[in-house]
């Protein structure tokens, strides 16, 4: 039975949902761009394995999307609103250092990522479906730049079919999707310098899919101390939501702790 939203409200007055599955350790889950909690955890079933663990896995969904206010307001996403979110929901939980394990896929896990570098303090990370190139160069990365053509005021579709574009383009009406929203939420990202990344203290696992660019996520696990790297089979879209491997990595790796 899926769990009903509850809601939490960001420093800006922006509402924003979260959903809750399972007691235990805390553990936050970050869903990718233009997804949903439950569509990137609920569904394929990686909340119900690392709830399985002894868990209370907590998955907002990200401003701009999902269940979360969704505004068409360009100042409801300055740089670096999405992280901030992430601190807004561990102070509602009460969340503090070492007390919750946090991770995300995509776009979540550069987040999770990001908050780390900004001083949150899980006891273990998850960086799922993100290399390096994402972390430290978004703008001109190949993820933001087809989201770009997809999400454009006058988009240059209609897309070949089966093509990155015209996958997502499917995705994003097929979820009811609001793509100015998304527009808008893609542009607060803010790149992580590399000598950054080489502070972070805290045990990672950088993880992604055997199709999708693990040559680039071996990049970020190397980058990162005291990190494991891990594949899972699909490509970007087919390893978060059409496999059981992902939530079996995270759930082992969390264990670990």
């Amino acid at each position: 039975m899926l769990p009903a939203p509850c809601f939490c409200t960001a420093p800006d007055g922006a509402r924003l949902a979260y959903r809750e599955i399972g007691d235990g350790r805390p553990t936050l889950l970050l869903h990718g761009f233009s997804s949903t909690a439950v569509i990137n955890w609920v569904a394929p079933g990686h909340a119900a394995a690392v709830a399985a663990t002894g868990r209370r896995v907590i998955l907002p969904d990200l401003r701009g999307h999902g269940d979360s206010e969704r505004s068409h307001d360009p100042a409801a996403y300055p740089p670096d609103v999405v992280t901030d979110d992430v601190f807004a929901l561990l102070d509602h939980l009460g969340l503090t250092d070492g007390g919750y394990d946090l991770g995300g896929y995509s776009l979540g896990g550069r987040t999770a990522l990001r908050a780390v570098v900004r001083g949150a303090r899980p006891g273990r990370l998850v960086v799922a479906g993100m290399g390096l190139a994402g972390v430290t160069h978004m703008r001109g990365h190949a993820f933001a730049d087809v989201f770009g053509h997809v999400l454009a005021d006058t988009p240059a579709g209609p897309f070949p079919p089966g093509s990155p574009e015209g996958r997502i383009t499917d995705f994003i009406a097929r979820i009811g999707a609001d793509r100015t929203a998304l527009r808008l939420a893609l542009g607060t990202a803010v790149d992580t310098p590399a000598a950054d990344l080489a502070r972070v203290d805290v045990p990672t696992l950088v993880v992604c899919g055997d199709r999708d660019d693990p040559a680039d996520a071996r990049a970020l696990a190397d980058m990162v101390p005291h990190s494991a790297f891990a594949t899972v089979k699909g490509d970007h879209i087919s390893a978060a939501n059409r496999s059981d491997a992902l939530g079996a990595a995270i759930a082992t790796f969390l264990e670990a702790s």
